[in-house]
């Protein structure tokens, strides 16, 4: 730092000015966002809803998605198993529960 920063010349940077700003009022800052949930919708969707949900989740196009799924599918397959992995993981809109967790919980209770 040259002499003239140190001595408080004008035109120099002064690097221990304060904030005077007045403290954030937390009433005035938007509510923090739940997490939104991977969820398969009801409406807007072609055969299960994967694409859908993922688009969704991601915030983007749902036809960049099918897109997607599509060259993967084309590209060796990868896009179908993706498909049912999403649909038997994935939980439809208003459940909690995906298609393979219920089927683990219904082989669990024939069991006992």
């Amino acid at each position: 730092m040259g002499a003239a920063a140190r001595s408080g010349q004008p035109g120099a940077m002064n690097a221990t000015t304060s904030d005077q700003q007045a403290p954030h009022d937390l009433q005035d800052e938007p509510a923090l966002d739940v997490p939104q949930r991977l969820r398969r919708p009801l409406q807007d969707r072609m055969v299960a809803g994967v694409a859908a949900a993922i688009a969704d989740y991601l915030d983007v196009d749902v036809t960049i998605v099918r897109i997607v799924i599509a060259a993967l599918t084309i590209a060796g397959g990868a896009g179908v198993a993706v498909y049912i992995a999403g649909w038997l993981l994935i939980p439809e809109e208003g459940s909690d529960h995906s298609v393979a967790d219920e089927f683990l919980s219904s082989i669990g209770s024939r069991s006992r």
